[in-house]
């Protein structure tokens, strides 16, 4: 895969049509939490490439994404919500760049009130940085479950971050 947004390696079916988190998995958030959840879902579902490996489990798909037992849980269905496949992801891998990525978001949604445009924006590449090194990470993670690009990849470890998010 290469990082280009549009990669045209897929078929038309291999994407998601549909994105829900289980609210018993969502902490209370903030504003800036909820409005990237919300951003990340609604971009998602705008232009993904998201496919299943395996025979015989072709999209589009529905996914539904929980956290259990210290891990991440991708609950795969085709559009009329029959189940095809349960990955489970455990959370120890991605533990300290959630959490350093929680950190620097503090300092951004902080630093956005107060501080110079310099300031703001080397703070930001650092946030973009650890989001990428997160996204590659659950790439690396789901492969041979499941194929996705660095843009479906970014926006899922933003909703993993979401879910992750205890406020």
């Amino acid at each position: 895969m290469t990082d280009a947004d549009d990669d045209n390696t897929f078929p038309d079916y291999a994407r998601l049509t549909a994105v829900t988190l289980d609210e018993a998995s969502l902490g209370r958030d903030s504003l800036e939490v909820e409005h990237e959840r919300e951003v990340a879902i609604f971009d998602l579902l705008e232009k993904n490439n998201f496919a299943l490996e395996g025979e015989g489990q072709e999209g589009p798909y529905a996914l539904h994404l929980s956290l259990a037992d210290n891990r991440l849980v991708f609950a795969i269905s085709d559009n009329d919500g029959i189940p095809l496949q349960q990955i489970m992801l455990s959370l120890s891998p991605f533990r300290r760049i959630v959490k350093d990525y929680f950190l620097i978001c503090d300092s951004y949604y902080a630093a956005i009130k107060t501080q110079p445009a310099s300031k703001i924006e080397a703070i930001d590449m650092g946030r973009r940085g650890l989001h990428d090194e997160g996204s590659h990470l659950l790439m690396e993670r789901l492969k041979g479950k499941v194929v996705v690009d660095i843009a479906t990849a970014r926006r899922l470890f933003t909703l993993l971050c979401a879910l992750h998010w205890k406020g």
